[in-house]
């Protein structure tokens, strides 16, 4: 999906595992957003209103889990975390046409995913947002330009308010510091721009690092792996056709 691309509110009898191969996908609920990127997926129970959107260019797909499946998975929606057996799962599946299980074997496949995804490890939204006025304001500033170094007591006045304030906020409506937050948001931008093809040293600049080394360093720590083996992984992905939805 191309960025900033939409899907109407709706609901649906099965359950959904929505997860991007490349990109973040963003999905809305009533009362709350959820952000992932391929280190997790959203899972969505039946019957649950939502509707989606792609901040950025995303390659991703969904699978829909009867609701007779469903007893062992999580009863309200979640990201979670997708684990290497998980995404290999995914891939695979990728590759089928998409439908039904027709074999025995897909069917086996399929429950180990099924079991998988009901173990996995549950998160927040990787990029959370807010309604607060004052904290979102500093959110979007971020946000429209990640490189800003402005330390917290700089936001803090540029918005009129204090420090105190910024990191309450912070904490109660993202469950993270603005330091951990303005990192995972250089992690999004940085994987769409290596998925365009940028340079490491390039995208550094861009983010408001002061080395090539600090940036390799950091996105190593939040993704487990480096810019150039994240760039491998999503070329791979992205060159081998897509079939099941």
């Amino acid at each position: 999906m191309p960025a900033e691309a939409a899907y109407p509110c709706h609901r649906h009898s099965w359950g959904e595992f929505v997860y991007a191969f490349s990109g973040v996908i963003d999905v809305k609920l009533a009362d709350c957003h959820y952000l992932a990127p391929p280190q997790y997926g959203i899972w969505l129970p039946p019957h649950v209103e939502h509707t989606g959107k792609t901040r950025y260019e995303a390659f991703h797909s969904s699978l829909y889990i009867a609701e007779e499946l469903c007893a062992h998975l999580p009863a309200m929606p979640c990201a979670l975390a997708a684990t290497p057996l998980i995404r290999a799962l995914l891939e695979h599946l990728r590759q089928q046409p998409p439908g039904l299980p027709q074999t025995e074997h897909e069917e086996r496949l399929l429950g180990v995913l099924v079991d998988q995804l009901a173990s996995a490890r549950r998160v927040g939204s990787y990029l959370p947002t807010t309604e607060d006025a004052v904290l979102g304001t500093v959110l979007r500033i971020l946000e429209a330009n990640p490189a800003d170094g402005r330390s917290l007591p700089e936001l803090a006045q540029a918005t009129n308010t204090t420090e105190r304030t910024l990191m309450r906020r912070a904490r109660r409506d993202l469950g993270m510091t603005l330091a951990e937050w303005r990192q995972r948001l250089r992690v999004v931008k940085a994987m769409s721009l290596l998925e365009q093809g940028s340079s490491v040293e390039s995208i550094a600049f861009d983010l408001g690092y002061a080395s090539s080394s600090a940036f390799i360093t950091m996105f190593r720590r939040l993704t487990d792996e480096t810019p150039d083996q994240y760039r491998k992984r999503v070329g791979h992905t992205l060159t081998r056709p897509a079939k099941r939805q």
